[in-house]
């Protein structure tokens, strides 16, 4: 990948001529300030990286990040900042003109549990610290973004929002952005979520369902009560059952049991035992064939299990929904995705499509242009204690989705 500089004076060269002609890229001396501003301030960027990590955001525990988030947007200039009722903290550029509504988007929330140690250690390049990639790289870009605009005063022809939400990761369900898109926001055009690392474009919503099965019985001492129908039985049968099933390659679809528990010790027979599983598709019928054939199989695992014995309570199970994920997909000509192409094509980027499940899975399902853009840099070990971020030329994911926000709503 070519270095700012070096790129900067190809595409001057060319006259920009690779951007939407509207936006007359090589007449406005202040976007281009503006690029070189953030790759100088990447290590300012990286720094509040590492402070937003810092602070710790476990699942519906965003809070005190949130307010951090809502202190940078006001230092920053921007308009109308508050968190909604749901805790998605929502400001408003002040620069814009009365054309298509964007917003730009970072998550809140870590997938990491109370109390875990947040500390960012720093090895060369490398960043190490949970969090560190997803989805603090995300937040910091998104303030680079604004930091960008309103110091150089660029007054952008549409309105753009900037919102940092609440309850991305597993357990959140999405419940930021639905909220968002069905409480507090009208007629919104387009929507860039910044998620992890990287420069890919995500613009297939991968859709996901997710269940806690639980098995109930009498229970009962090993030995002496013998015989009785088990729960942990009928969950290994369910288990074995799904460990089987033949999915589509194309469209993806996958399954997996995440986490087992139940029982009382190791010389007892269960009375309650559970299991979560997640299936995931880009396409949803094929999600919901998935989830059918799920279904069925836990069903006759219960079956089996209670035809097996013919003592103790009869066994029951319930299925208890802790996620559903929404479908969608693009279209290649979309406005959105053509914006990001230009963008690409400006800094000297091939763009790499795939698909993935973030908050932008809810507005492509609603019919709205979104994707989800990664935040630059490299990183490994995403959701683990281990989790790393790689700085190198990461200023050019910032520099990207800055392009791609003027792509989209034009400088007047």
């Amino acid at each position: 990948m070519f270095r700012f500089a070096a790129k900067l004076a190809l595409v001057m060269l060319m006259g920009f001529q690779t951007l939407n002609a509207q936006s007359v890229w090589n007449e406005k001396t202040a976007v281009k300030e503006a690029l070189r501003f953030l790759q100088k301030v990447e290590d300012e960027t990286i720094r509040e990286q590492i402070k937003i990590t810092e602070i710790p955001a476990p699942p519906f525990k965003e809070g005190q990040r949130a307010e951090y988030l809502m202190k940078r947007f006001r230092d920053l200039g921007l308009h109308d900042v508050r968190r909604d009722s749901e805790g998605n903290v929502i400001a408003a550029y002040p620069g814009g003109g009365d054309g298509p509504l964007l917003v730009l988007s970072a998550h809140l929330d870590s997938v990491f549990p109370e109390g875990t140690d947040v500390k960012v250690r720093r090895e060369g390049n490398i960043l190490k610290g949970p969090g560190i990639s997803d989805d603090s790289r995300g937040l910091a870009v998104m303030l680079a973004v604004a930091r960008a605009l309103t110091l150089h005063k660029i007054t952008i022809g549409g309105r753009l929002l900037f919102v940092g939400t609440v309850g991305e990761e597993g357990p959140g369900n999405l419940r930021g952005v639905r909220h968002l898109f069905e409480k507090e926001l009208e007629e919104v055009d387009y929507f860039i979520s910044i998620d992890d690392v990287g420069l890919k474009t995500i613009s297939t919503a991968v859709g996901s369902n997710r269940y806690k099965v639980i098995f109930r019985g009498s229970g009962g001492h090993s030995y002496a009560d013998f015989g009785i129908r088990n729960p942990m039985h009928a969950l290994g049968r369910a288990m074995a059952g799904i460990a089987d099933f033949q999915v589509s390659s194309r469209p993806k679809t996958t399954f997996s049991i995440g986490r087992v528990s139940g029982g009382t010790s190791v010389n007892s027979i269960a009375h309650t035992v559970w299991m979560e599983v997640d299936m995931r598709s880009q396409d949803a019928e094929e999600l919901d064939k998935l989830d059918r054939m799920f279904k069925k199989t836990v069903y006759k695992a219960l079956v089996r299990e209670n035809r097996r014995w013919s003592s103790g309570d009869t066994l029951t199970v319930e299925f208890v929904t802790i996620g559903k994920r929404p479908t969608g997909t693009l279209p290649e000509k979309a406005t959105i995705l053509q914006a990001v192409s230009r963008a690409d094509q400006a800094l000297g980027i091939e763009s790499q499509y795939q698909p993935g499940s973030t908050d932008a899975n809810v507005p492509i399902s609603m019919g709205i242009e979104a994707v989800t853009l990664g935040g630059g840099g490299d990183g490994q070990y995403k959701h683990s204690l281990q989790e790393t971020f790689d700085t190198t030329d990461s200023y050019i994911g910032t520099q990207r989705i800055f392009l791609a926000v003027l792509e989209l709503l034009g400088v007047r």
